[in-house]
Order: structure tokens, then C-alpha cells, then sequence
């Protein structure tokens, strides 16, 4: 049953004009957060017109001192003896304003939308549990909420997604452009910015183990993981003596430098791998590789600084043959980092690329090297390597062992 009828019209011309208007929307906060309606509210500077508002409904004589302060219980007082609202200030100020939903109630109804819109997430981690972590970060973390603001606009985010990650990997791989436009209905759904690519993006690196990163690079290394190529052509790997397709049977033959793009790795990718494959960080070691061994050069791959997607499609491919991958790189922090990033990819062996190689570089070089800089970085595959660089604080480049690493070289 409701309560006696409040009286409007004389409601609003006690408390509904502008000047009691920061009062309204202090007893409504104050509902909304469950408070009581007592003590006092205080405005620091209010005008004369609001300071006579206050004092006009409590009908007292204006006060001295610069803020103005209303007792909440004695403007209920004064609403009930009068006849204006006679259940108090609470029903006076939903009669003005409209229905109070506690905060409370608000968060439980947001909390039950998102939990709606994210139900998709829910099944797609109960059929593809290589997903189910993820997608309880995705919904902890607040990110389905940053890309989407809303729930209404978080379920269709949410179901695209969910379309994309349930073809993963793919295999063949295609173009990013051709997938997007075959699953989403639009070339361009799964371009960088949008919120479906940021939120997919992510899943599939869930899926394939990619390590975190930014940049242009980043991204495309992270969607061909999934086997999803946003440049084919663009992306570069350089080799020498591999085998397995005709063109690289051919350069074999006559042992010259390859480069392959991640357009070829995807379409023809090698058939066959040497039993070991050596990979370096420079192409002044592959070059001189070529110029010295020509095709008697044991088979080589140079990634010429951080892995191109194309590298790490290549070294996934001779990985997944049943290659044994060799690496060496300078010795320096973004050497480390380099090494790290493809140890995140596929696993490897040092190539005289341990503490004890470096320290015989140093020995051998003497004063001509340059002193080592930038952030320091660790060598988990060897942690004494990134003692001995802080130790010695020298740069070893890779031309500077150029000797020691052909000899390895050679068939």
C-alpha cells in the first residue's frame, strides 16, 4: 500500500525551484547509497538566492558565515507537519525526481547484463578449454567491459569473437582480410582499432602461446601464430642452403642467400628440414656463410634482429619437421631479448651463445670493443651470460666471432 498522496504543486514551489536544487540531489545520493536522512548537508558557497531557498523552507532568519548548512531531519519535519509529504523527505524528493534505485541494485543489475553478454565466453570455454583461462582474465580484468562500455554493446563484441576464436588455428593459412570477410561479414572487422581485432587478437595469442608486445610487427607476428595473415608479402625471412621446395632446392644447389616471404612460408611451406638447422642475427653471417661455403654451407637462417612473422612461421615449420634449431646472436641486452622473443616461439639450443662463449670473445677481441649499453636483460637459457655482460660490460657482435662461427658452418 502506498503512503498519503504527496502534494506537488506545493512541494515544487517549496523545494523544486533551481536554488534548492544541489539539496534534492543530496538527499537523492543519499538514498541511492542506502544513508539515512539526517544530520546535516552543507553547500561551502552558495548564492543569496539559494541561501534565502534554505532559510525560507526551514523559516528562520538568514545566518551569518560564508557556507550554508540544512539539517536534513528538520526539512523532513517541516514537510510532514505541513501537509506536503506526509511520509517525509524521501517520498518529497522521488515525488520530484522520480524513483530511487539503490546502488546497490543498480551494480546487481549491471553485474547480471555483463554476466549476459559475456555468456558466450562461458561456452566457449566449456567446448575449447584451451580458451577457459583466458577468458575468465578477459572478463576479471575489465577488458570485454573497456572495449565495449556497455553490455548491450559487449554481446554482439563478445559473440564475434567467440565466431573468430572457434576457427583457430587456422590451416592452411589465409589472409586476415578473406578470414574476417568469410567469418564477420566485413574485409575490414578485423582491422587494427577495432574492438573485435583488440579482443580476438588477444584470445589467439591465449591460443598459441605468443608473448606479449605492441607494434604494427607485433601484431602481425601474433595473428600468423594463429595461422591469419594480415601482409604476406611484406614479411620477410632470410635463408641459405634450406631444402624442401623447388625454389629452395634450387638456391641450395648453387648456395646462394633466399629470401621467403610469409606468403610462400604459408602456401608452400618446406616439405623437409635438415637434421639441424643454425640460425644467427646478422646477415653478415649468412653472407659470408654463402661466400665461403657456397651450397656446402650447412643450412642457415638469419632473422636480422627481431623475428619477422615470416622467421617464426619458417622455425615453426622446421621445428614441427623434427628440426634441432641452433642459435647465436651479439652479445648484448637486445641480443638477449632477441633470443628470448624466440624462445617464446619455438625452442632452441645456444650456438656458442653461452657465458663461456662469451667470455672467450672478450678474451679474444681485446681493447677494440665498444662498451655495453641499454637496459640489461635476462639469458634464461644460460643465467650466468647476463652476469658475464654485466661484468665485462663489453658488446660482442656477431662479425667480431665471424671466424669462430664459420667453422661451425661448413659441411
Amino acid at each position: 500500500m502506498s503512503g498519503p498522496p504527496v502534494d506537488e504543486a506545493r512541494l515544487r514551489r517549496l523545494l523544486g525551484g533551481p536554488d534548492l536544487a544541489w539539496l534534492v540531489e543530496r538527499v537523492r545520493r543519499r538514498l541511492e547509497r542506502g544513508q539515512p536522512l539526517t544530520g546535516a548537508v552543507s553547500l561551502a558557497t552558495p548564492s543569496p538566492a539559494e541561501r534565502a531557498a534554505a532559510e525560507r523552507v526551514l523559516g528562520r532568519a538568514p545566518r551569518a558565515g560564508t557556507a550554508l548548512t540544512v539539517r536534513l531531519d528538520a526539512v523532513d519535519a517541516v514537510l510532514v507537519r505541513s501537509g506536503i509529504s506526509p511520509d517525509g523527505l524521501a517520498a518529497a524528493v522521488m515525488a520530484l525526481t522520480g524513483r530511487v534505485v539503490p546502488l546497490e541494485e543498480v551494480r546487481r543489475s549491471e553485474d547480471q547484463a555483463w554476466g549476459v553478454a559475456c555468456a558466450p565466453l562461458v561456452l566457449l570455454a566449456e567446448e575449447l578449454p584451451q580458451y577457459a583461462a583466458w577468458a575468465v582474465r578477459v572478463r576479471d580484468d575489465g577488458l570485454v567491459r573497456r572495449l565495449a562500455r556497455t553490455p548491450a554493446a559487449a554481446r554482439p563484441l563478445v559473440e564475434q569473437t567467440v565466431r573468430v576464436l572457434r576457427e583457430l588455428p587456422v590451416a592452411p593459412a589465409r589472409p586476415l582480410s578473406v578470414f574476417a570477410a568469410d567469418i564477420l561479414g566485413s574485409a575490414h572487422a578485423l582491422d587494427d582499432g577495432t574492438p573485435v581485432a583488440t579482443l580476438a587478437l588477444s584470445g589467439a595469442r591465449a591460443l598459441t602461446g605468443h608473448p606479449e608486445g605492441a607494434g604494427a610487427a607485433w601484431r602481425r607476428a601474433a595473428w600468423a601464430s594463429a595461422g591469419l595473415l594480415r601482409d604476406d608479402v611484406s614479411s620477410t625471412v632470410l635463408t641459405l642452403n634450406l631444402r624442401g621446395t623447388p625454389a629452395l632446392d634450387w638456391m641450395a644447389d648453387v648456395g646462394d642467400p633466399c629470401v621467403l616471404t610469409l606468403r610462400q612460408l604459408a602456401h608452400r611451406p618446406p616439405r623437409t628440414t635438415p637434421p639441424v638447422v643454425h640460425i644467427c642475427e646478422n646477415p653478415a653471417v649468412l653472407s659470408a656463410a654463402a661466400d665461403t661455403y657456397g651450397p656446402d654451407a650447412r643450412p642457415l637462417i638469419c632473422l636480422q634482429g627481431q623475428p619477422s612473422a615470416a622467421a617464426l612461421t619458417l622455425l615453426a615449420r622446421l621445428h614441427e619437421l623434427g628440426a634441432a634449431l641452433r642459435y647465436h646472436g651479439d652479445f648484448d641486452w637486445g641480443g638477449l631479448r632477441i633470443a628470448t622473443t624466440l624462445s617464446g616461439h619455438v625452442p632452441w639450443r645456444p650456438w656458442r651463445y653461452t657465458a663461456h662463449d662469451y667470455r672467450e670473445a672478450v678474451a679474444a677481441a681485446g681493447p677494440d670493443l665498444r662498451p655495453l649499453g641499454g637496459k640489461p636483460a635476462p639469458s634464461p637459457w644460460d643465467p650466468q651470460l647476463a652476469l658475464a655482460l654485466t661484468e665485462h660490460a663489453l658488446r660482442v657482435e656477431e662479425e667480431a666471432v665471424l671466424d669462430v662461427l664459420l667453422t661451425d658452418l661448413e659441411v
